[in-house]
């Protein structure tokens, strides 16, 4: 006969279960680490995140570990290797991790402020230059941000071969310039003729967020404005940036690293608000296979520079 005692015993059995398998996976990680591919500036990701990041550590119970990368290669590598345990990718560097067999898989996704679920690349020169089109552009230098950045290199080159250029021989030099803003510094100060970047809306994208925070001056010192920067190519939407932890990560690990992000929002205004400066919307679930298409995209850039070779 099942009685009341017997169901109190199980469902107390249950629940110890569960608690020692929560203490478990905290055990085997005391400490875990989430790396952000570099965006912007070290000292910037830092500041963006470290709010977001004690609210993680406080939500997981268990102490997180803010990396920000030298480079894309440097997450996807970490994630290799197993000691970054959260990859906060672009695009195009969690389609390499995925093509190149890293076991990640992709959780949440950004959502921007009007709910639409991607960005675009563009091609900023100087507004006070002749230039209008990249038909202009022949012979001159171009800034790039880094080969795995989706905005900074893969869609600019679909972009450049959809019109028939081919950036090395075209380009009088290409320019690899490690971050977004590093690109916009280039261009802002001559370096370099046209620069990638990233673009969401007229009022947020990478160029706004610096000027809003005084970064950008030209070559004699003299603070720029956004009507000092004009776009001559805009690429089609590309899927926003996912949030990705280790396959292998134990499973009550990676569904509560899943909530914190999902409900961060909600948790934590303030910590979320500090990581887009207020332009994102709450996470969305995302999955690998939202990024078929950037995989695509990888592999026909990937193509492109073999003919070139």
């Amino acid at each position: 006969m099942i009685t009341r005692r017997f169901i109190l015993a199980g469902a107390a059995a249950l629940a110890f279960t569960a608690t020692a398998s929560a203490e478990d996976w905290r055990k085997k990680y005391p400490e875990i680490t989430l790396a952000v591919v570099p965006a912007e500036n070290a000292s910037g990701v830092t500041e963006r995140f470290t709010p977001f990041i004690n609210y993680l550590s406080k939500e997981l119970g268990t102490k997180v570990t803010l990396r920000v990368a030298n480079d894309y290669a440097a997450v996807i590598e970490g994630q290799r290797a197993g000691n970054i345990h959260i990859g906060y990718y672009g695009p195009a560097a969690f389609a390499r991790a995925r093509l190149t067999g890293v076991k990640t898989d992709a959780f949440a996704i950004e959502v921007n402020a009007d709910g639409s679920k991607g960005y675009y690349s563009v091609f900023y020169v100087l507004a006070k230059s002749p230039y209008q089109k990249i038909e202009d552009l022949k012979g001159k230098n171009l800034g790039l941000v880094d080969p795995n950045s989706t905005s900074g290199n893969n869609m600019p080159r679909f972009k450049l071969n959809q019109v028939g250029v081919d950036p090395e021989a075209y380009f009088s030099k290409v320019v690899f310039t490690g971050s977004h803003e590093n690109a916009v510094l280039a261009l802002a100060q001559g370096t370099v003729d046209v620069a990638a970047n990233w673009w969401n809306a007229d009022d947020d994208s990478n160029l706004t967020r610096m000027l809003n925070k005084g970064m950008v001056k030209s070559a004699d010192g003299t603070p720029m404005k956004k009507e000092d920067f004009r776009i001559v190519v805009k690429s089609d939407m590309i899927i926003n940036s996912p949030v990705a932890y280790l396959s292998d990560l134990p499973d009550d690990m990676k569904a509560a690293i899943r909530k914190a992000f999902l409900e961060a929002a909600q948790k934590d205004a303030e910590a979320f608000k500090k990581l887009s400066d207020g332009k994102n919307k709450p996470w969305d679930p995302v999955t690998n296979e939202d990024y078929n298409k950037t995989i695509d995209l990888i592999k026909f850039v990937d193509q492109l520079r073999k003919k070139a070779s």
